[in-house]
């Protein structure tokens, strides 16, 4: 069973994601903890769990999902790992952070630790994540889907009721809309737990979400 705790935070209330299980291992999904109390709410809460981190993990290279990657590093030691086609948005955090919120960070962003390979799982106690390449919103956007927990993380690809901005730079409505077309494959009962919003399922945005259509 996957324990989910779900923090939101920064100016656009992303939604980070600690995901645990029986073995106390656990892995970070968008750490965007950007003021200081969301960032000791993500550690202590995994401090105070006793828990493991093994992974933090990415859906994709925008700013607002990667604010609190140094946290991480400092208080774990762990770098974030993400898809290769948001390369370019993971090795420029302090150019996004001015062009996007016109702000300067007075603080480093941890290098990428790994990019995914075609096919790769994310293992994790006694659970596995596919990586289910979903490109649209970013080019290497991604979702982490759990299938013996019906489970997935779709960070800005699908939200409750609707989908991710496409006009960002590499941004591609063609592209998003297969990528739907991907989640529309999975069980009506797989739980979504989006980057911004409230968790809904499949089958809810199957029969309300007008990009979804099987």
């Amino acid at each position: 069973m996957l324990n989910i705790q779900k923090f939101p935070c920064n100016m656009l209330s992303e939604n980070c994601y600690v995901v645990s299980d029986e073995t106390s291992e656990c892995v970070i999904i968008d750490c965007g903890a950007y003021y200081e109390e969301e960032r000791r709410a993500v550690t202590d809460y995994i401090r105070t769990r006793n828990l493991r981190p093994v992974h933090l993990l990415c859906t994709h290279g925008h700013l607002d999902h990667n604010f609190g990657n140094n946290t991480i590093y400092e208080a774990f030691g762990l770098r974030p790992e993400a898809a290769p086609g948001d390369d370019v948005l993971m090795e420029n955090m302090k150019a996004q952070a001015r062009e996007m919120f016109q702000i300067e960070t007075d603080y480093d962003f941890p290098a990428v630790d790994h990019y995914f390979a075609e096919g790769e799982t994310v293992s994790f106690g006694s659970h596995k994540m596919d990586i289910l390449r979903t490109p649209g919103h970013t080019p290497g956007s991604v979702v982490f889907h759990c299938p013996s927990e019906h489970a997935a993380f779709t960070g800005d690809t699908l939200f409750k009721g609707s989908i991710g901005r496409t006009d960002f730079p590499g941004g591609s409505m063609f592209q998003i809309i297969s990528s739907l077309r991907q989640l529309c494959m999975l069980p009506d009962e797989t739980a979504v737990y989006p980057g911004h919003g409230p968790k809904t399922d499949i089958g809810f945005e199957l029969a309300h979400n007008p990009y979804m259509d099987r």
